[in-house]
């Protein structure tokens, strides 16, 4: 019976836990030490060693012998090395400190809703025309050109409408401008 480390891998993809035995009892301690070499951290080396065995279990049936088994194996646990190494570290969650709540409190979310009322009101008093570039341009994101053809007009139409809406909501919101 052919023991190799690839007629292992064929054996293992139909799902033969002896030979899985087999091949973690071989290189579990050289993924180990590779591990621990480059994490640095024992904990986290058993972690990535057992989850590379895990993808040689689950990944048995796709795996292809392109490479020799312990070069894929290799591959695998270096690249799980460094996605842990790239994670943000563990802090203990006394360490962490108090959840800061970042939401507006209640009087920001009412001065909020108070502005926002009064910039649609002051858009809703402009012209037609003005009202139609401001609200194509500025609140549905089209470009001069699309909001020239919408409104079948010319782009330094459009230009000057959105010159024209600006100015006019200075006015009337200037308060607002300013702060």
């Amino acid at each position: 019976m052919d023991d190799s480390d690839e007629a292992l891998m064929a054996r293992i993809a139909r799902g033969d836990e002896p030979a899985f035995r087999e091949l973690a009892r071989r290189h579990l301690p050289s993924a180990l030490a590779l591990a621990r070499r480059i994490t640095g951290n024992a904990a986290d080396a058993e972690d990535v060693a057992q989850d590379a065995l895990l993808r040689v279990w689950t990944n048995a049936p796709r795996w292809q012998p392109l490479a020799s088994f312990r070069t894929w194996l290799t591959r695998v646990v270096v690249n799980l090395c460094l996605d842990r190494k790239r994670r943000a570290p563990w802090v203990a969650l006394e360490a962490a400190g108090d959840i800061v709540d970042t939401a507006p409190d209640a009087r920001a979310r009412m001065e909020a809703g108070e502005t926002d009322r009064r910039i649609d009101d002051a858009i809703a008093a402009l012209p037609a025309r003005q009202r139609a570039a401001i609200v194509l341009t500025y609140r549905e994101g089209l470009s001069n050109a699309d909001t020239a053809a919408m409104l079948d007009t010319s782009v330094s139409a459009i230009e000057t409408l959105l010159v024209r809406a600006k100015q006019n909501l200075r006015r009337s919101l200037g308060d607002i401008i300013e702060k």
